[in-house]
């Protein structure tokens, strides 16, 4: 570094900054210039949010982490095919969630690097895959930014009862993304969306295979990820369990049917599948997308909706769950399959978050009970966990009279709920 000032790098950059004008640099760029820009690298819409918007309070921290210079964030919309996402056969599905999947992230990357080059720094995040995998992971969130908030605050839809982003042309019939710049945006506005396009029609409700979506406006979050998600982390996990710990293949495919094996090595070969997603392949919400199901529902409903719950399919479940009894009510011919949970906490704070995702409201009802917890050693930490109207509460700190008292090393407890200690000796 003795040479640093007289380096040819250093001396050119130099040069050219002192030909700069002495005044500040305009940091505010102009809406229609970017979002020309924008839609030129191929999104089908696009909207802005400062990085300073209360909608995006849970989100901040992350972003400037990632990207220090942050000061707006850019909502990246891509469509994708109605009729491929609608089909029964969940590999036309699938591919097409790929395709685009990789498109949004084409686009995002071509927008970063012309803004780059024009001097503006910018920065893309995944729009789905790879994600942040922690020593704490699957406490610590794996996602550094939120896209369907993004989207949300950006005025770009709303979300539906099914947990999905409506845009009011498109639909549900999109993926995100999301661009992080270093400047502010300037010009009008686009209209703010004052309503919701989910039209509450609760197709969504009737199609989803595990009763995912209640009509009372809750979502269970165990039952959607334990099916849905089966050839992502969770299942992998499953999976690893399953090879390490089998003394054979026979014991092996009690586990894993060779179906399931081949259909996880096509996961791990050509991007994990989904199980379902029927909530977005039902939705008739849109302007583009709404024609046929307000010209014939009756039609719209057997051309989209019944297929897809006639379908003869394996629906995985965590056994005694709220899903296993749906299924069995619901949809007989489908076939059930019990699995573990494999996403067990790696802290305290991960195992009392994980309780309001794993609770299911239809297997406590009529129970009203009070426990209390106190861990002691490497987390500290005193909570209480209230079920009382088919509803779970979890407190900080040690509230009313316990029904059930347990008091446990902190370590040991996750240890105990990872079944790699059993409490009674330990």
């Amino acid at each position: 570094m003795n040479n640093f000032n007289s380096h040819p790098t250093v001396l050119k950059v130099k040069a050219l900054n002192s030909l700069k004008t002495s005044e500040k640099e305009n940091t505010v760029l102009d809406r229609d210039w970017i979002k020309q820009l924008i839609l030129e690298c191929g999104a089908d819409d696009t909207g802005f949010v400062s990085i300073d918007s209360h909608d995006l309070d849970d989100q901040r921290e992350d972003i400037l982490k990632s990207f220090p210079r942050a000061k707006t964030v850019i909502s990246i919309i891509c469509k994708t095919n109605q009729f491929a996402i609608r089909s029964p056969m969940r590999s036309v599905s699938n591919n097409e969630l790929h395709h685009v999947g990789k498109h949004v992230d084409e686009v995002c990357i071509d927008i970063a690097k012309k803004l780059n080059d024009n001097g503006i720094a910018a920065m893309n995040e995944p729009m789905a895959f790879p994600m942040e995998y922690t020593n704490n992971f699957p406490d610590d969130k794996s996602w550094i930014i939120s896209h369907k908030k993004v989207a949300v605050a950006a005025g770009m839809g709303k979300m539906g009862i099914h947990r999905n982003v409506i845009h009011p042309k498109f639909g549900n019939f999109i993926l995100l993304g999301s661009v992080v710049i270093e400047n502010e945006v300037t010009g009008p506005k686009e209209s703010y969306l004052d309503y919701n396009p989910c039209l509450e029609c609760k197709l969504c409700i009737a199609a989803c295979p595990v009763g995912a979506i209640s009509p009372q406006g809750y979502f269970n979050f165990s039952a959607c990820v334990t099916h849905n998600y089966r050839e992502f982390m969770g299942g992998f996990v499953d999976w690893v369990k399953a090879v390490t710990e089998s003394d054979s293949m026979s014991s092996y495919q009690d586990k894993f049917s060779d179906t399931e094996t081949v259909s996880l090595w096509q996961s791990l070969t050509y991007g994990a599948n989904y199980k379902a997603a029927y909530c977005i392949a039902v939705c008739p919400a849109g302007e583009d997308i709404i024609s046929p199901f307000l010209e014939n529902r009756k039609g719209f409903i057997s051309e989209v909706v019944r297929p897809l719950q006639e379908k003869k399919e394996s629906i995985y479940v965590i056994k005694g769950s709220d899903a296993s009894d749906y299924v069995k009510k619901k949809f007989p011919h489908k076939s059930l399959k019990y699995v573990g949970n494999s996403l067990n906490p790696k802290t305290i704070e991960g195992f009392l978050f994980g309780t309001t995702l794993a609770f299911q409201p239809m297997q406590s009802k009529g129970l009203e009970a009070i426990y209390h917890f106190s861990f002691t050693g490497k987390e500290t930490i005193d909570a209480t966990l209230i079920i009382k109207d088919q509803k779970l509460t979890v407190e900080k700190g040690l509230v009313g009279i316990p029904n059930l008292k347990i008091t446990a090393d902190s370590q040991s407890w996750i240890n105990f709920l990872g079944k790699r200690l059993n409490l009674f000796v330990a």
